[in-house]
């Protein structure tokens, strides 16, 4: 994020926390906190606490402000908050950004707030001392940021499975100390597991030479959303924030008083309605990448929530692969969704790799008057921006207080309980799931997206139609993210419903929704639409690891069935192919579902065979079926429509029962 201070826009104890015991969630707030809060929270106004401005507004305020005091370049996690910070301190701020809100490496970390057991270990081993104390700020950062945005965050146990014995008293050794430094900030205090303990909560875990496993907790985040809601908050406080804004260039005058150049202002571009163009400008410190790869298993590998982190060098395109060598074995199909980050390393020259680089981060000021910060991490934006304020301040003279953001409550935090969904239920008539994904994704703030939600047309629930049927994301939150400043499909499934996170064939197919919905409201063209839609579709084959389902399988692949197996799928397929043609068509498919009284879409029924059809000539044939059969055992596929419809209609044969075409294992 940059910062141009004085500037004129142109042409345009543990703090919050909650945590699941029993089923129950539970909120703590210590006296320092509630003293925090309030300090921070009472004497500021909010201008635009019941209505945020639209996009076209802040677009107008961004053109037609004489000045502005602070002018943020940079609409991810440290520029969102460095706006946050400047307003709040009464300095007349506005944020632009070129892309949407948190679209970089902010909508793509690990999801954790944590200090680094990691860089404390360094910080121990090689008496660093500035290491140790960027871990200890970083846990009291930890620590508010669980208070600011509760419904957004919470603890995360984290489980740490030990192969040698020697080792289990030195990391928990170091676990502990990891528990020390955060003093009364300790979200939970680590403790050891016993091998059989470890793999009844881990049940793919490799058991050979298993020791037992160490838990400790950090704290875990909607990092897109969280970023949103500082933004949001920033907006609320008075901020003239706007996303798809680029810089074109910087404008310079010359001071009087020195002779020198000094940044003045700058030419910004709605990249929205015109043509986008780039002017880069020059750091005095250099960044190095770093890269992260971050990939969503299936629940069914754990009875706890995993994450698993990858370290990889950067390149320009960055791919994604799931090694299965190290603690449990992974197929392909178990695989979700997977998203590369990149982090920003400020490089120290004698530093033999990224990792032996310190997450720390510099603020400096240019000869002209441009403050930069570079470096850092996700949990300490907030100290990183009052640095960056500080220093803009001091550089150009404004006037202005100390910061005030610590303990100041972020869009949605404020009216949020435990308990919010409760009263979503009752009040709207929301399914008991679609309620919790609200509270917990909005806050206080829920009701505003429960008030634009359809009604159903069914007895239950009353209103709250879902975009997919397996995931709790309603068709009102489209309606809402516009609202949130979202501007293209790609910010709704990737930055404001995080479906495109969470499983890319879910996102895939609620795209054509979405767009439909978005296109009503900005009044997009056909053609709008068309773009909008292969844009999205791009961005989940490209960036989130997406294969479409009929890319899974190729005419190559190969058939690695037993024989029995075969005969097993060739009895299955002939109950559709019952003059032994050798295929089936979406009419065979028809004829057999209406015998169990079933209605399938035609076009829908076309998308399933579409799939698995190779060939491409409006049939599947044997040879096919029994491809995909193969795959789906080797867990190549996990989630082939075709193969659970297939099977779950031969035991509707027998059974004359409900047959459900949604998502199962596989369909083996």
């Amino acid at each position: 994020a940059q910062n141009c201070a004085g500037l004129r826009c142109t042409a345009f104890d543990t703090c919050v926390y909650k945590h699941v015991d029993g089923g129950h969630a539970v909120t703590s707030l210590t006296p320092q906190a509630r003293l925090a809060y309030v300090e921070a929270e009472g004497p500021l106004k909010r201008p635009f606490e019941d209505r945020l401005p639209t996009r076209q507004e802040q677009l107008a305020v961004l053109q037609n402000t004489p000045e502005f005091d602070v002018l943020v370049v940079g609409g991810g996690a440290t520029g969102s908050g460095c706006a946050l910070d400047a307003v709040t301190r009464n300095l007349k701020t506005a944020l632009v950004e070129r892309s949407d809100f948190s679209s970089g490496t902010s909508s793509r970390s690990t999801k954790l707030i944590h200090g680094g057991v990691r860089y404390l270990q360094k910080a121990i081993m090689n008496l660093d001392y500035e290491q140790y104390m960027m871990v200890k700020e970083a846990l009291h950062e930890r620590a508010n940021l669980l208070e600011i945005a509760p419904h957004l965050s919470a603890p995360l146990p984290i489980m740490l499975p030990v192969y040698k014995w020697w080792q289990l008293p030195y990391y928990w050794a170091g676990i502990k100390m990891y528990d020390l430094v955060a003093g009364s900030h300790c979200l939970k205090s680590s403790y050891i597991l016993s091998k059989s303990k470890a793999l009844e909560l881990f049940p793919m875990l490799k058991k050979d030479k298993l020791v037992g496993a160490i838990v400790y907790y950090d704290g875990q985040h909607n990092d897109s959303r969280m970023n949103l809601a500082i933004a949001l908050a920033a907006a609320r406080h008075g901020a003239a924030i706007a996303n798809y804004t680029e810089v074109v260039r910087l404008l310079k005058k010359t001071d009087p008083d020195t002779g020198k150049e000094r940044v003045s202002g700058a030419r910004c571009r709605d990249v929205i309605t015109g043509k986008s163009h780039t002017h880069s400008h020059a750091h005095t410190h250099t960044v190095a990448l770093d890269a992260g790869i971050q990939t969503i298993l299936k629940r069914v590998l754990s009875h706890v929530l995993a994450t698993v982190q990858i370290p990889s060098p950067p390149t320009l395109q960055l791919s994604v692969s799931v090694g299965s060598s190290l603690l449990f074995s992974v197929r392909r199909g178990d695989v979700l969704a997977a998203w590369s980050g990149i982090r920003p390393l400020v490089t120290d020259p004698n530093s033999k790799d990224t990792q032996s680089i310190c997450r720390n981060h510099v603020v400096s000021v240019s000869s002209s008057g441009l403050v930069t910060i570079a470096g850092g991490k996700w949990t300490t934006y907030r100290s990183m921006a009052e640095e960056t304020i500080d220093a803009a301040i001091k550089e150009h003279k404004l006037t202005a207080g100390p910061s005030r953001t610590m303990g100041l409550l972020l869009e949605g935090g404020k009216d949020w309980t435990p308990t919010l969904y409760i009263r979503l239920v009752q009040d709207y008539g929301l399914e008991n799931e679609v309620a919790q994904h609200l509270a917990a994704t909005y806050g206080g703030r829920a009701f505003e997206v429960a008030k634009m939600a359809q009604v159903t047309g069914k007895r239950w629930p009353i209103v709250g139609k879902r975009l997919v049927s397996e995931f709790p994301y309603i068709e009102s939150e489209v309606i809402y993210a516009i609202k949130e400043y979202a501007c293209t499909a790609i910010d709704v499934i990737a930055r404001r419903t995080r479906l495109g996170f969470l499983n890319v064939q879910a996102a895939d197919e609620a795209l054509p929704r979405i767009v439909e919905i978005m296109a009503k409201q900005l009044d997009w063209s056909e053609q709008k639409k068309t773009e909008e839609l292969e844009a999205a579709k791009q961005f989940l084959y490209q960036e989130m690891g997406y294969r479409a389902r009929s890319e899974q399988l190729t005419k190559t692949s190969e058939i690695t069935l037993a024989p029995q197996e075969v005969a097993r799928y060739k009895k299955r397929f002939y109950k559709f192919d019952k003059e032994s043609k050798g295929f089936i068509t979406t009419l065979d498919v028809q004829q057999v579902l209406e015998k169990l009284s079933i209605q399938i879409d035609e076009n829908a029924l076309h998308e399933i065979l579409n799939e698995v059809d190779l060939n491409k000539n409006g049939q599947v044939e044997l040879d096919e079926f029994l491809q995909l059969m193969s795959a789906v055992q080797r867990g190549q596929i996990s989630d082939s429509r075709l193969a659970i419809l297939m099977k779950t209609v031969e035991e509707g044969l027998d059974l004359r029962g409900p047959v459900s075409v949604d998502r199962s294992g596989g369909g083996v």
